[in-house]
Order: structure tokens, then C-alpha cells, then sequence
């Protein structure tokens, strides 16, 4: 058999979506929910997806980083960016991936906002 084995919905776009844009979509939902519990708190924060972290050649640690948090100052909104390969790498399937990225996205706000992980949301389970 020759030609594609699904038609896209739209002439010229993709059949099916990029596992890059499954995970921004993943990412979103997890933030979205977060964001509607703690916006009063939260304050101004841009999320963002990276594939990888850009790590230092004086790296010495033996993990890489899973996501990065930068507090914002003044008109400066804070920015917490999620790494996307590293959080794959770890991961078996998509439920794996899915409370990972929950575990991320759960973490760096309660850094964010001084509290537990368990107060940001209830899905969270310590030690995933």
C-alpha cells in the first residue's frame, strides 16, 4: 500500500499531533487547573516548554534538570519552564508521563507560593 494511512483534516496540516505538541498540550492542562485554584497568589507567571535544559559545562551534577524556576522582580513576571526530553526519558507511558509532569508543575508552585505540594493540588502523591 502506498500514500498516507490517515488524511488529515485540514490539506496540508499534520494527520496526527507531534509528541512535542501532546506534551505542551499535557502541560497546559496541568497549569490551567493550578492556575484557576492559586491566581490570586500566583501573581504574574509565563510558563513555557523547552525540549532541554541548557546546563553549564561545569555541570556537575549527575541528574538533569526536569524544569527551572525563575522568580520574577519588579514588572519582571516569574517563569517556570518545564524540559520535555528529560521528563520523557523517565517515563514508560503516557500515565507515567502525565503524573510526572503533574510532580513538576505541582513542585515549582508550592516552591513559588512557600507551601506543600500536597495544598496545590490534590492529584499530587508525594514520592511519584
Amino acid at each position: 500500500m502506498r500514500g498516507p494511512g490517515v488524511f488529515p483534516d485540514r490539506p496540508g496540516s499534520p494527520a496526527q499531533r507531534t509528541r512535542r505538541e501532546r506534551f505542551d498540550d499535557l502541560v497546559l492542562s496541568v497549569v490551567e487547573e493550578i492556575e484557576s485554584r492559586w491566581h490570586d497568589r500566583l501573581g504574574l507567571v509565563e510558563y513555557a516548554v523547552e525540549d532541554a535544559p541548557q546546563v553549564p559545562d561545569d555541570w556537575d551534577s549527575v541528574t538533569v534538570p526536569l524544569s527551572s524556576l525563575v522568580r520574577g522582580s519588579g514588572r519582571r513576571p516569574t517563569r517556570l519552564v518545564v524540559f520535555r526530553r528529560p521528563i520523557e526519558h523517565r517515563c514508560e507511558g503516557r500515565a507515567e508521563l502525565e503524573a510526572m509532569v503533574l510532580t513538576v508543575v505541582v513542585e515549582q508552585v508550592a516552591e513559588l507560593l512557600g507551601i506543600d505540594a500536597e495544598q496545590v493540588d490534590p492529584r499530587y502523591e508525594p514520592g511519584s
